[in-house]
């Protein structure tokens, strides 16, 4: 997976950096370079879906928001996915709502113009239908970890997946968002971000999370990481550079 320690340029989606140089020019023309703040909704179940999002930097979160007001992530998504597969599949919208987390920015087509494209896109169609099954894969996942796992080792694999996601290895979170994120208790991610601290992996004070040892956070995730990193690069496959 793309990450920013690695594979894609540091302001270039990896989808988009995967495409044949022909259809690279085409999209190009009609791409807008736009910011993502900080708790930008980019689409959900009261938004009609209006435009395709790469982010070049940054982090969204797919959620499922509750009646009871509770709000539980089921999937993270930065510069080696996309935002927006209910336009691809005809889909008038979302019913999950998907915001930022991390600040960036991200290249943003209009449904209008990928609709207008899209026959002369066939490698970025197939593209997009096989991150579509790695974006279920990665919910399926998130459910069954959600189920099965302890809170640390969840703790760790939430970490770790932002961490591929942002330049650097500081980001800011507290711990209100990420007890929001793992559909937990506030206490409980207290104390499993008091069992990463304790061992040296990562350092969080004044919602600011630095990772400290990120070779031993990946021993303290569940399993849960590597398979979706490892069915990620089996349907999308390593992101070209530049």
């Amino acid at each position: 997976m793309t990450d920013g320690h690695g594979g894609a340029g540091p302001r270039e989606n990896a989808l988009l950096a995967g495409l044949p140089a022909s259809e690279r020019q085409l999209i190009r023309e009609a791409l807008e370079r736009v910011p993502l703040t900080l708790k930008l909704t980019l689409e959900g179940p009261d938004l009609p879906a209006s435009h395709l999002w790469f982010p070049t930097s940054g982090v969204a979160s797919m959620v499922n928001d509750m009646e009871d007001g509770s709000v539980v992530e089921v999937a993270t998504i930065g510069r080696e996915g996309m935002v927006g597969l209910p336009i691809v599949f005809d889909a008038e919208q979302n019913a999950q709502r998907v915001f930022v987390q991390v600040m960036g920015e991200a290249d943003r087509l209009s449904a209008l113009d990928f609709r207008r494209l899209r026959d002369r896109l066939p490698a970025l169609e197939r593209l997009l239908a096989r991150y579509s099954l790695s974006l279920m894969s990665q919910i399926a996942q998130g459910s069954a970890c959600n189920r099965l796992h302890p809170i640390e080792a969840r703790c760790a694999r939430w970490l770790l997946q932002t961490h591929d996601r942002v330049d650097g290895d500081s980001f800011l979170l507290t711990h209100e968002f990420l007890a929001q994120m793992l559909g937990v208790t506030r206490p409980s991610v207290t104390i499993a971000a008091g069992i990463l601290q304790r061992a040296g992996l990562i350092s969080y004070a004044r919602g600011v999370v630095d990772i400290l040892d990120r070779e031993k956070l990946e021993a303290a995730s569940c399993e849960c990481y590597e398979v979706i990193n490892r069915e990620f690069r089996r349907l999308v496959g390593p992101p070209r550079s530049g």
